[in-house]
């Protein structure tokens, strides 16, 4: 791992290359393909996936390529990153993730300080958030304990997947959620439904910790 500020710069820019990606390749696809929701949804869906793959292959060995409130959280509640540590990595990918939402916006020129009108809320909505963030959290638990060298690809894949088979197009991040709060366009929540998806993720971390324990048993 890098140093304190190696770490720290490594998961703010991670963060926000992320959210440069989500919400860059959503105005992208809905300006080629505004009469074609699920066409635009595949290439939001692939660029993210194949983001995430490139930031955790290169900043992965500087602070763990973390890029989420809610993976943070799980290595804190497993004794791998102390809890000082943990509320600055919170910190800066909450403030990586804003600036990336804005960075997308000026490449694209449009208004750089927006706030997202679409409503993304109700009970199925909810459960999809528990499901994507327990995939994605177990797919990391499971992929450090088998395939440690494949992790990236996996969680690229996941979420490339959990886009399509979740109701919510697979959030499954805090500092996402907030920061697409604040893109009005083809990848944003409404504010006011930002909170509830980002209890729901945070319980899907959690319940995904707890079968990790079962299924993925620490080496003896």
């Amino acid at each position: 791992m890098g140093t304190l500020l190696q770490r720290l710069a490594a998961e703010g820019l991670g963060t926000l290359f992320l959210l440069v990606a989500v919400v860059g390749s959503g105005i992208m696809a809905a300006d080629l393909s505004p009469d074609n929701i699920g066409v635009a949804l595949l290439a939001n869906a692939v660029a993210t996936g194949v983001a995430l793959y490139v930031l955790i292959t290169i900043f992965g060995p500087v602070s763990g390529a973390h890029f989420n409130p809610a993976v943070t959280l799980v290595f804190a509640l497993r004794g791998e990153i102390a809890p000082v540590l943990a509320i600055a990595y919170v910190a800066v990918q909450i403030v990586g993730g804003v600036l990336g939402v804005w960075l997308a916006h000026v490449m694209f020129d449009l208004p750089v300080l927006q706030i997202s009108v679409t409503a993304r809320s109700g009970p199925g909505q909810w459960v999809a958030e528990v499901t994507a963030s327990f995939g994605l959290v177990l797919t990391i638990l499971g992929g450090l304990r088998h395939a440690p060298g494949q992790v990236a690809a996996l969680v690229g894949a996941y979420i490339t997947g959990a886009y399509w088979f979740t109701a919510s197009t697979s959030f499954a991040n805090p500092a996402v959620t907030i920061a697409r709060s604040f893109s009005d366009t083809f990848a944003g929540i409404g504010p006011g439904d930002a909170p509830l998806f980002i209890v729901m993720q945070i319980v899907g971390a959690i319940l995904a910790v707890l079968v990790a324990r079962l299924i993925f048993p620490a080496r003896s």
